[in-house]
């Protein structure tokens, strides 16, 4: 070894950090940051460039401010392992720390770390009662790490994260796009030509909170200093040639004996060199070094290495001994000489680890393939002795299992079953491999070949690889006998859907119009399944001719009808009857979906739950918003326990629909959030848009117009070109968004180009609402004649039937009289307020009112002006739509009224001002549950609210008091009594 390379080799840390400057000064702006809040910080380099030492600076950053931290990384040999960085962060952590979490969330997290397993209960992780959408899952972590962070902060360091498991990154990004509310700093280290695209745009998500740290090579002065003065001039150069400036690469090269590395090839044992050949980011003579170094150890060290390799990145003592066939006192004697020469390093827990992946993978190349099988199996029978669960078996069996081994077969399947909630692409790694272990004509004692298929085809769906599962459905359609017309139908019906969120609309309805020109008789039960599905391929496109010719084909009700299909059947009836413009006949049909589908048990729904939620949207557009959200609530739990997670985006987009036009505002916000997050798991640019039009929607109205636009702009990136009803949808939210920003006539422009003459795909009800925001845009503009224009068109599209849109257009007429005839524009707005509250659109109500009271104060009574911008800001208070909200504030100012900015409690409010920390009185009284011991699903059910609302307003007590877990409510608020 060559200068100062020779003083690391005895032990990490040692040896004096060389040039970072930038590095170093924006990773520690990053941690002063974190006493304002949230950030993340990403480490982006080559391998060997230095990124872990950078994490290791931040972590003595960290420790310097007091504050703790956590650290783990990912491996490139157990790549399929979920969660497997963050559970290397967080286990050790959690033994350690008692958690202030309700029983649900241990349950739910026992299922990722082992360390809070004995505290999950039952049911067990694979029960169908623990089965939670993913963004179920990402929320509990992040208020793990809330509470974590409580008091002094946390600071979470993941490294090497190009290796880490699908369900990893999408945690990841979760946190990014719904920071933890607390003073966490997560600081992430990554590889750019290995990470995933959704890795690399963690920065860009994170917008302001987010930092990117590029790692650069270390220049030539640099490296002469990182060599020492011992090293002359021009070996300095040599060494700064042969690295490119690498720091790894360097110490590599400076380790070998005499400071040059061998030819390649040169006295290495072939196996060697083919197995590390596959380090093409690696330059050979560095490659070499690395061979050579492990090579020159003493054999039972190198033994040791190995064995180590295989058994795990974090390695215990006794596992690898196993892998190595060693008895323990020669292993512990082989560990001795191998931190000696710092190949391994002392890890917490009595662990070791491998002073660099590089390392580990070059000690992992230089055993023999044969070897390599046998002593991953030494592994998983000695894990099997101990009771490891199957998934952390899994790994070796997949390494080591021979062909037609019915016991690793089943191992694998009970791990895939373990693991396919939380990380359905590992659940599909496993269940393939299971599925390459068995023989063509398998034998009673393997599984179903058949149904195997089909758990492979719905995991590799849900975990965003729907280009896989389709494959896979097609070759389970190959395998298919022509007359098992049942599982054909299920198959072809759950490929279509995959085929949909892949774009290939075409595709799709190709291959159910194959499929149904096989069928003798069009009435059986799989028949109709895939006869409906075109009928839904229809109602995308709002096409009312071709749905309802379809579906006048279909009877009510056939021999062989289950009450689920005959329920699905009846549930596309509303939709398309709406669509014909036949109102009375489609609300008739909607009642009696409802009754079909009340009279239904939830196993009745596993063939056909994608068809319900067309229901669920076309009683949202025909006013019927409790049943709707009656229907939606339950679909979305029965979607959740059979694992139908493909289709939860379109449940919870109707659900936020109804939500928001209901008022519940906050609740609508949640559920649209959760609609996205499974879009963006799904990657499916059909779903995530359903979800983000929603988002858009939702912010906008409660005045988050940056959030709105930004969802709006996805959405509209996101448009396929198909023509179908989402694709308008996009650019009319974003559009609406765009006017209520303030900028009216660019938002007009883009509502007109949407909307075009009417015909372009949109339904009805939204047509209602763009007139009446053109008409209030031109209101504003003051072009009376324009916006009379728009009011004609709402009065001819609005049903009278459908007392909301009927309510709308005339507030649309209320806007085309104000410049003209105020006094009748106020009488006009008040009777739209009052049909909008009767339809249960509050926050139209709300908007009428306003339009009443603006009126009024036009027309010069001022007195009704104060009454109805009285009502207009409870409404607006209530649904949390703080932009209107803050407009109304200002015109009862220019009335004279006294008011409070919004958000402030009136000075002597009753009930208000003995409250404690600023809160509200329902606030308060959730305060006050929490600090007696109750769960938010207690406290939602003695308040009558739900659980999602329970936690908004508790996110807003932990803000107001300055807590970040459930402890520091209970006691600030017993401090306060």
């Amino acid at each position: 070894m060559e200068g100062r390379a020779a003083h690391a080799a005895g032990g990490p840390g040692n040896a004096p950090l060389v040039g970072r400057r930038d590095a170093l000064q924006r990773i520690d702006r990053a941690l002063d940051a974190v006493e304002g809040g949230y950030g993340l910080v990403a480490l982006v380099g080559e391998p060997g460039a230095g990124k872990t030492r950078l994490l290791n600076e931040l972590a003595d950053g960290a420790t310097a401010r007091k504050l703790p931290f956590v650290a783990g990384r990912a491996a490139e040999f157990e790549q399929e392992m979920p969660f497997g960085a963050v559970v290397d962060a967080l286990d050790d952590r959690l033994e350690e720390h008692s958690l202030d979490l309700p029983p649900g969330a241990l349950r739910l997290l026992g299922t990722v770390f082992p360390a809070l397993a004995d505290l999950s209960g039952d049911p067990p992780a694979a029960s169908p009662e623990s089965r939670v959408a993913r963004y179920q899952l990402h929320r509990t972590v992040r208020h793990l790490l809330e509470a974590l962070a409580e008091p002094s902060g946390l600071v979470l360091i993941l490294d090497d994260l190009h290796w880490a498991d699908d369900a990893t990154i999408e945690l990841l990004d979760h946190l990014v796009r719904h920071p933890p509310r607390a003073r966490v700093l997560l600081a992430v280290a990554y590889r750019p030509a290995q990470a995933s695209p959704r890795l690399a745009a963690l920065v860009d998500a994170a917008g302001p909170q987010g930092a990117r740290v590029a790692v650069e090579p270390l220049t030539q002065s640099e490296v002469r200093e990182f060599l020492g003065p011992d090293v002359g001039r021009a070996r300095c150069e040599a060494l700064f040639k042969a690295s490119g400036g690498n720091p790894f690469y360097l110490e590599a090269l400076a380790r070998m004996a005499g400071g040059t590395a061998p030819a390649s090839g040169a006295g290495l044992d072939r196996h060697w060199e083919k197995g590390v050949a596959n380090l093409t980011e690696v330059p050979p003579a560095v490659r070499a070094a690395l061979q050579v170094e492990l090579s020159a150890l003493p054999p039972k060290a190198l033994l040791m290495a190995q064995g180590a390799a295989v058994a795990a990145d974090v390695f215990e003592p006794a596992l690898a001994s196993v892998a190595a066939e060693m008895d323990q006192n020669a292993a512990l004697t082989a560990l001795d000489v191998l931190t000696g020469h710092d190949v391994v390093r002392a890890a917490p827990g009595g662990r070791f680890r491998f002073r660099h992946p590089l390392v580990r993978h070059v000690a992992y190349a230089s055993t023999a393939a044969g070897w390599r099988i046998a002593a991953h199996s030494r592994v998983s029978e000695r894990l099997a002795e101990l009771g490891a669960p199957a998934a952390v078996r899994a790994h070796h069996v997949v390494r080591s299992a021979r062909f037609g081994d019915a016991g690793a077969i089943r191992t694998l399947l009970e791990a895939a079953r373990a693991v396919a909630q939380q990380a359905p692409a590992t659940a599909a790694y496993w269940l393939q491999a299971a599925l390459d272990l068995m023989p063509d004509a398998a034998a009673d004692a393997y599984p179903d070949r058949v149904e195997l298929l089909v758990e492979l085809a719905q995991v590799q769906a849900v975990s965003g690889h729907a280009e896989e599962g389709r494959e896979t459905a097609r070759t389970l359609l190959g395998l298919l006998p022509t007359d098992d017309t049942v599982r054909r139908a299920r198959t072809v019906h759950m490929c279509a859907i995959m085929e949909r969120q892949l774009g290939r609309i075409h595709e799709a309805r190709a291959l159910v119009l194959d499929e149904l020109r096989r069928s003798t008789d069009r009435q059986t039960p799989e028949a109709v399944l895939l006869r409906i599905r075109l009928v839904a391929d229809r109602i995308q496109r709002i096409d009312t001719r071709g749905s309802h010719a379809i579906l006048e084909t279909i009877p009510g009700s056939a021999p062989g009808w289950g009450p689920g299909l005959t329920a699905a059947v009846a549930a596309m009836r509303p939709m398309v009857a709406y669509g014909r413009g036949e109102v009375a006949e489609a609300i008739e049909r909607a009642q009696t979906a409802d009754r079909l589908f009340s009279a239904a048990s939830d196993n009745d729904f596993a063939d056909c739950l994608d068809c319900f939620a067309w229901l669920v949207f076309a009683e949202s557009f025909l006013g019927m918003y409790d049943e709707a959200l009656r229907h939606a609530e339950r679909l979305v739990s029965i979607t959740r326990t059979t694992g139908q997670t493909f289709v939860l985006g379109y449940m919870l987009s109707g659900q936020s629909r109804i939500l928001a036009q209901m008022g519940r505002l906050e609740e609508a916000a949640a559920v649209a959030d959760e609609a996205t997050a499974v879009g963006r798991d799904l990657r499916s640019k059909e779903v995530l848009a359903y979800g983000l039009i929603q988002q858009c929607l939702t912010a906008s109205w409660m005045g988050d117009h940056e959030r709105a636009l930004r969802a709006g702009d996805e959405a509209v990136a996101n448009d396929t070109g198909s023509g179908e009803w989402w694709t308008h949808m996009a650019h009319v939210a974003r559009a609406i968004a765009v006017i209520n920003e303030g900028r009216l006539e660019e938002g007009a422009t883009a509502l007109i180009a949407a909307c075009g003459d009417g015909t372009l795909g949109l339904d009805f009800s939204t047509l209602v609402i763009c007139a009446e925001a053109l008409a209030s845009v031109r209101a504003a503009q003051e072009d009376g004649a324009d916006a009379a224009n728009w009011a004609d068109i709402a009065e001819a599209i609005a049903d009278p039937l459908l007392t909301g849109d009927a309510g709308l257009a005339r507030l649309t007429r209320a806007h085309a009289l104000r410049s003209a005839d105020p006094a009748a524009s106020a009488a006009v707005a008040a009777e739209a307020a009052d049909r909008l509250t009767k339809a249960g659109r509050r926050p139209e109500a709300g908007r009428a009112e306003l339009a009443a009271g603006l009126a009024h104060a036009a027309a010069g009574d001022r007195t009704r002006a104060r009454d109805r911008l009285r009502a207009a800001a409870e409404v607006f208070e209530s649904c949390g739509m703080k932009g209107l909200l803050a407009q109304v504030v200002r015109e009862q100012r220019r009335l004279g009224v006294r008011v409070p900015s919004p958000g402030t409690p009136a000075r002597g409010a009753k009930g208000r001002k003995d409250l404690p920390f600023g809160l509200s009185p329902r606030e308060h009284e959730i305060a006050l549950l929490v600090a007696e011991g109750n769960s938010n699903q207690q406290i939602a059910e003695r308040l009558y609210l739900s659980v999602r609302t329970v936690e908004t307003h508790l996110s807003r007590v932990f803000g107001k008091i300055g807590v970040s877990s459930r402890v520091g409510v209970a006691t600030a608020m017993n401090r306060s009594e």
